[in-house]
């Protein structure tokens, strides 16, 4: 139940949209507490190659195109930017032939947030897959969900555009960037458990550069700053003894960007990885690395650590680490935290920070 019940968090099922039935979610539920033995399954013998694997692998349960981006607006306040799309199957068959529309089981699922010191705002959407509503293509690379669109220029991930839109903020940016791609793990095979066979396809691109404009209700802002793009599928992200994770991408210098987290348990399994503006990428032992929350968010039932301290003597890394809004709750349909922070010490800087299973 534990494994359902952070998978769809992560899915973030809402309302149905017209072309959805009514059962979509029952049909979610249902397929998230089937094992994901029957569903293509995650190799270390399997090579990522570009540009096709930045498109979907439907005949894997689950995959998510996911950016985080830190900015400033013209009077230089913080601004915290997210963007996700999901993609869920709810059966193992992958069609030979094309199915009528809305009779396909793929499910696309978009979360989008933005976040200042006093402000956060959070929307979901689903939608079946759609030749004209939900989509995603390969080369070039487009994620589209209704009138949220990630667009490529060409065959490579940059440059691109990003547009969302809703009632209460949207945002349209620009995305720049070279097309060097980092592999997470061991050549993109990212285990998640100590024993179990948990693994992911991973890889990310954490040096891209944002310029556009967001909107907060009425008010519309000139922003700049740099953002984070993480791509992973698989057909099973948990273990049964694994609660859920705390997710760290924070920008060291501007050469180099540190990932880190832990997904939580028994046995608690950490990652970290630092990668350089020129292509290399130093995976750091996760036995010298500790994570601490120092400070906790709490409002309702929830009780989220906001502030931490990440400490390595033997990587030179001493940080104190705050959210710049506390209150960065998703308030979605199954609710977790996701947030830019800052962080002070040995280095100093802006990230990101997500949490799941409180």
């Amino acid at each position: 139940m534990k494994i359902l019940i952070l998978l769809l968090t992560i899915a973030g099922i809402s309302a149905c949209q017209p072309a959805a039935t009514s059962d979509d979610s029952q049909l979610v539920i249902a397929s998230m507490q089937q094992s994901g033995d029957d569903y293509a399954q995650v190799l270390p013998e399997t090579r990522i190659e570009f540009p096709q694997d930045h498109g979907p692998h439907p005949a894997f349960r689950q995959e998510w195109w996911y950016l985080t981006a830190n900015l400033k607006d013209e009077q230089g306040e913080p601004l915290g930017l997210q963007w996700t799309q999901f993609r869920v199957s709810l059966t193992p068959e992958v069609p030979a032939e094309a199915q009528p529309d809305w009779q396909t089981q793929q499910l696309f699922l978009g979360h989008a947030a933005v976040t200042s010191a006093d402000q956060h705002l959070a929307a979901e959407r689903w939608q079946r897959q759609h030749p004209q509503l939900a989509f995603v293509t390969a080369a070039p690379l487009t994620v589209a969900l209704n009138n949220w669109r990630w667009q490529s220029d060409g065959e490579t991930l940059l440059p691109a555009s990003l547009s969302v839109s809703t009632e209460e903020f949207g945002y349209q940016l620009r995305l720049e960037g070279t097309s060097q791609i980092w592999l997470q793990g061991e050549d993109g095979f990212s285990q998640k458990h100590h024993s179990e066979p948990i693994a992911s396809h991973y890889y990310s691109q954490p040096f891209i550069r944002v310029s556009g404009q967001v909107r907060f209700g009425d008010e519309i802002k000139t922003v700049t700053g740099e953002a984070w793009l993480d791509r992973e599928w698989s057909s099973q992200f948990l273990g049964e003894s694994q609660d859920g994770w705390d997710w760290f991408a924070l920008k060291l210098s501007e050469d180099e960007r540190l990932m880190l987290y832990q997904l939580r348990g028994e046995n608690p399994y950490l990652y970290a990885n630092i990668m350089y503006r020129d292509g290399t990428r130093k995976p750091l032992d996760s036995a010298d690395i500790q994570m601490t929350p120092t400070g906790f968010f709490e409002a309702d039932d929830s009780r989220y650590p906001s502030e931490w301290t990440i400490k390595s003597e033997r990587y030179q890394i001493d940080l104190k680490v705050s959210a710049i809004n506390p209150d960065s709750r998703m308030p979605l349909t199954l609710p977790y935290w996701e947030g830019p922070v800052q962080f002070f010490g040995s280095h100093q800087g802006f990230g990101y920070l997500e949490l799941t299973g409180y």
